[in-house]
């Protein structure tokens, strides 16, 4: 069996003397889509950044990629392997275009600039977004916003996605062409969303968040025309 890719344990955050967090455990297999689902306010998004160390923890053990995380910069390695897709565009997009801003990760990780546009266009073209390459991102419309999100997360090769509410902002087209892109990944990734048919069909685990601790969700397989998953709290 592989190891986990990411694994909390007994992780406990604490924001103004209340607990956020409150030993949460959990493990990320390759491979695996986990959702995580909860009520507005309930941690889910300090869950994820607590991830890549965005997010302090006041007690608790992080293991990511083999290694205990701990100090800020024990996280620099795993903000390369774990991308994040933020809640709003506009904390993530800050570029003057749109394939500046899908190169900005791979310049990080240490590609040439040539290098990093090339692999922002081809990522871009996989996601039917090429004609978007040249915009300004502050002409883009917030489903457009969204997408090119996605594609500089994508750009980055991570070997996990956090993708958090990544239906937010984008109509039934690009809602559609985003979880066809995501399926067609091989890669591990915890998504956070209150959009259940999305979850429905994305992930293969799920856990609910509740007064700051993790729950077992049941999720069913129906057979219908196709198959696909429903989430039972």
């Amino acid at each position: 069996m592989s190891a986990p890719l990411i694994a909390f344990e007994n992780v406990c955050v604490e924001r103004e003397g209340a607990h956020v967090l409150k030993d949460v455990s959990f493990s990320l297999a390759p491979g695996e889509r986990l959702a995580i689902v909860g009520a507005n306010g309930a941690g889910k998004t300090t869950l994820l950044r607590a991830m890549v160390g965005l997010q302090p923890v006041t007690a608790g053990r992080i293991v990511a990629f083999g290694r205990e995380r701990a100090l800020e910069s024990d996280f620099h390695e795993v903000r390369l392997r774990a991308a994040y897709m933020f809640q709003d565009a506009d904390d993530q997009l800050f570029c003057p275009t749109v394939v500046e801003d899908v190169a900005f990760g791979p310049l990080n990780m240490g590609l040439s600039d040539d290098e990093a546009l090339a692999r922002a266009r081809v990522t871009l073209t996989s996601l039917d977004l090429a004609h978007l390459a040249d915009r300004l991102v502050r002409r883009l419309s917030g489903g457009e916003k969204r997408m090119v999100c996605l594609a500089g997360v994508l750009a980055m090769n991570p070997d996990v996605l956090l993708l958090d509410e990544p239906t937010n902002s984008l109509d039934a087209a690009h809602v559609e062409r985003l979880v066809d892109a995501l399926m067609r990944l091989d890669k591990a990734m915890v998504i956070v969303s209150h959009d259940r048919p999305v979850l429905d069909t994305l992930a293969t685990r799920a856990l609910a968040m509740r007064d700051g601790a993790l729950h077992p969700v049941v999720l069913h397989r129906h057979a219908h025309t196709h198959e696909h998953g429903h989430i039972h709290l």
